[in-house]
């Protein structure tokens, strides 16, 4: 894969750079693994202006149509070939992580949403009697409700899970009728040509999908402001996502922002203790904990708290720290030097404002990689820089709490609301204090999730929903047509 030079896709054609190319490198060997294209501003803007003239023709096509391409377009993605290591290679994912949860996720969504084109787009309603006014006479008025297309879509995405990221924008937006301008993160954007290539080969018209990447932020920013944009979906920091909304908010551009989390997890004395441990863990083992909804924050009930705060230590200290290549590695690499030196930076605010660290809080002795160990903090306060900031990394602080009132004030105590978790053997108890999150979701005695439920976040968490049918939704404008009978 090494020195593969892409090219950027705009009009339905594959075209050089203007730019050139820069390096995208392998976070676990800090290897060359191919040659992103690096857009100018002039390519951004034709990108927008390729998805403008190809909306006509696509928004009109049948639902039939846009469901056939975008279930062929998942069958090629899933086909085999080395998709799955190329997507492992840039992301610093194991290759069952990759395999599993970006491909596999990627082909799953293009699946759902090939079934989704076909959902009905229109809702009657109850015929009104209106008297007379001095607009209209007296009649019974009907109306039908129509969702339509949005227009051209800018789908800029985030670095943790790049082929399952952009799939779940992508593969909604087409099947509503949008066409879209998608910017990958810079880290690692190679396998999402890669899923262009299968809608190319699935019969996608010239200029309905169009892929954009650049080292600098111009090219992102040019995706979000040009005057053929209508909608911007946006997954990634909610700094970022506060500069896009601003440029969108100028051109009152519809926005779906999927930002950024701080999980809290609440656990309380009667919680099934080996359930919440594997939970948490999936912070160290899943992606190195960059994953917006990863359950950082625990905050757990005094009764339990030592017990908790062994057992994480036990689970982390058994987890195999190294390339993601190699057999028995469960924690890899953050994505790059940039993104380590924010976790060490942070971890060393913990240790300075008094929190305890369990175990971690180091760089492992690695000759290669942007490693950072498994690390647990202890003894901490909700007012502590580890407590309130985005890690995005393989970070645990755990907070104590002695009652309900308490547990729930902590949790609510934050910027963020995206997803949260409560861990109790009492059912009553659990789904009670759920409701008073302040979470976009809140799973209960699990991590998992309900794909088809809404998904996005309360306060800096982001704006809007996606998700099953609410992707559909979510990338659509409501229209109301009005007649008297």
């Amino acid at each position: 894969m090494s020195g593969e030079a892409q090219k950027l896709f705009i009009g339905g054609e594959w075209v050089e750079p203007d730019r050139g190319h820069y390096e995208v490198i392998n976070p676990a060997t800090e290897e060359v693994v191919g040659l992103a294209p690096d857009a100018s501003v002039e390519q951004a803007y034709a990108a927008a202006q390729a998805a403008s003239e190809a909306f006509d023709s696509w928004s009109r096509t049948t639902p039939e149509q846009r469901a056939a391409i975008l279930d062929r377009a998942a069958d090629l993605l899933f086909k085999g070939g080395d998709l799955p290591a190329l997507a492992a290679a840039e992301s610093g994912a194991t290759l069952q992580t990759a395999t599993m949860m970006q491909v596999g996720t990627a082909y799953a969504r293009f699946k759902r949403y090939a079934k989704g084109a076909l959902e009905p787009v229109e809702n009657a309603l109850v015929p009104q009697v209106t008297p007379a006014t001095a607009l209209s006479k007296a009649g019974v008025f009907g109306s039908l409700v129509v969702r339509q297309p949005v227009g051209v879509v800018t789908c800029i995405t985030s670095y943790n899970n790049p082929l399952a990221n952009s799939a779940g924008k992508i593969a909604p937006a087409l099947a509503m009728g949008n066409t879209c301008v998608v910017k990958p993160a810079t880290q690692d954007p190679l396998a999402i040509y890669r899923m262009v290539e299968a809608l190319e080969e699935a019969g996608l018209p010239k200029g309905v999908v169009n892929v954009v990447t650049g080292s600098g932020v111009d090219v992102g920013e040019a995706t979000v402001d040009s005057p053929f944009v209508d909608m911007v979906s946006f997954t990634g920091s909610t700094a970022v996502g506060q500069k896009i909304a601003e440029v969108a908010g100028r051109g009152m551009k519809r926005q779906l922002m999927e930002l950024g989390g701080k999980g809290a997890c609440v656990v309380f004395d009667d919680a099934d203790i080996a359930a919440a441990v594997a939970g948490i863990g999936t912070v160290w083992s899943f992606y190195s904990g960059q994953i917006c909804t990863a359950p950082t924050r625990v905050i757990v009930q005094r009764g339990v708290y030592q017990q908790l705060v062994a057992a994480l230590e036990q689970y982390a200290k058994a987890l195999k720290v190294g390339n993601p290549a190699d057999e028995g590695v469960v924690v890899g690499p953050v994505i790059s030097a940039h993104q380590r030196a924010h976790v060490e930076k942070l971890i060393a605010s913990g240790k300075a404002e008094g929190a305890h660290v369990v175990t971690g809080g180091d760089r492992p002795d690695l000759e290669k990689g942007f490693f950072v160990a498994p690390t647990l903090f202890s003894e901490a306060t909700n007012q502590m820089s580890i407590a309130r900031e985005e890690f995005f990394g393989p970070v645990v602080t755990v907070i104590p709490f002695d009652d309900e009132e308490e547990g729930i004030k902590i949790a609510n105590d934050s910027d963020y609301g995206l997803i949260s978790y409560v861990f109790s053997g009492d059912v009553e108890r659990a789904f009670r204090v759920a409701r008073r999150i302040r979470s976009g979701g809140v799973s209960i005695n699990t991590v998992g999730r309900n794909m088809e439920a809404p998904f996005g976040g309360f306060k800096k968490s982001g704006v809007g929903r996606d998700g099953g049918s609410y992707g559909l939704h979510a990338y659509s404008e409501i229209q109301s047509l009005v007649w008297q009978g």
